[in-house]
C-alpha cells in the first residue's frame, strides 16, 4: 500500500492495484508532484490510453510566452473552465488551486519520488531540449534552468508537499489517491492497465 505522509484518515490512499481497477473508469484525474516526476508523461500516456482530454496547467493555464506568468485571474478562470470538462487529465502544481480541481476529481496521482530523481530527470529534460520548447510547455517558453529552480526542487518535499497533503485532506477526503515513488511504480501501474477504456 503507497501512503502520503499524512495520518490514514486525512487522505483514501490506494494500492497500485486498487489505482487499476478505479482508473479506467475514472473520468477526471489530476497528476502532480515535483518538477521532473515524470507527472506529463504519465498523464499523456493515460489521456492517450482512455481518452481523456489532456490539460497541461504549465502550457494551458500558467504560462504566455516568453516565460510570462498570465494574470492570476485569468489562470483560474481557465482551470476553471478546463475542470468544468466531462473527461479530462490534468497535470501541474498550485496547491492554492487544488480546491477547484479536486471538486471535479475522481483520482489523484501523486509523484513522489526521490529527490535527486527529480533533478536527473530535470537536468536530463534541459539538455534534451535546450534552446527549444518542449512539447508540454506554452509556445515561446524555451527550456531553461537556473539555480532558483534546483533548489525548489531539492526542497519540494520540505516546503511544497506539506500544502498539498493539507489540500487533500481538506478537500479530497473521498478522492482515491495513489502515491508513486518511482518511474517503476508508474511502469507497473501502465502494466496493470487494460489497452483501452471498455
Amino acid at each position: 500500500m503507497h501512503q502520503v505522509t499524512t495520518s490514514p484518515e486525512s487522505v483514501r490512499a490506494v494500492s497500485i492495484a486498487e489505482a487499476a481497477t478505479i482508473i479506467p473508469r475514472a473520468e477526471r484525474i489530476l497528476v502532480f508532484g515535483c518538477s521532473g516526476t515524470g507527472k506529463s508523461t504519465l498523464a499523456q500516456a493515460l489521456a492517450r490510453r482512455f481518452g481523456l482530454t489532456y490539460v497541461s496547467m504549465d502550457r494551458d493555464i500558467f504560462w504566455l510566452p516568453g516565460w510570462t506568468l498570465r494574470p492570476r485571474e485569468e489562470s483560474v478562470q481557465r482551470i476553471r473552465d478546463a475542470v468544468a470538462g466531462e473527461r479530462w487529465i490534468m497535470d501541474g502544481n498550485n496547491p492554492s488551486t487544488l480546491p477547484i480541481r479536486l471538486a471535479r476529481a475522481d483520482m489523484v496521482l501523486w509523484r513522489r519520488p526521490a529527490r535527486s530523481v527529480s533533478v536527473r530527470s530535470v537536468l536530463g529534460r534541459w539538455w534534451k531540449y535546450r534552446g527549444r520548447t518542449r512539447p508540454d510547455m506554452a509556445p515561446g517558453c524555451p527550456e531553461r534552468i537556473d539555480l532558483q529552480f534546483l533548489k525548489y526542487i531539492w526542497t519540494f518535499e520540505k516546503r511544497e508537499a506539506p500544502k498539498f497533503a493539507a489540500m487533500l485532506a481538506s478537500h479530497g477526503r473521498d478522492i482515491p489517491v495513489l502515491t508513486l515513488k518511482s518511474f517503476q511504480e508508474s511502469d507497473e501501474l501502465l502494466s496493470r492497465l487494460p489497452a483501452v477504456n471498455e
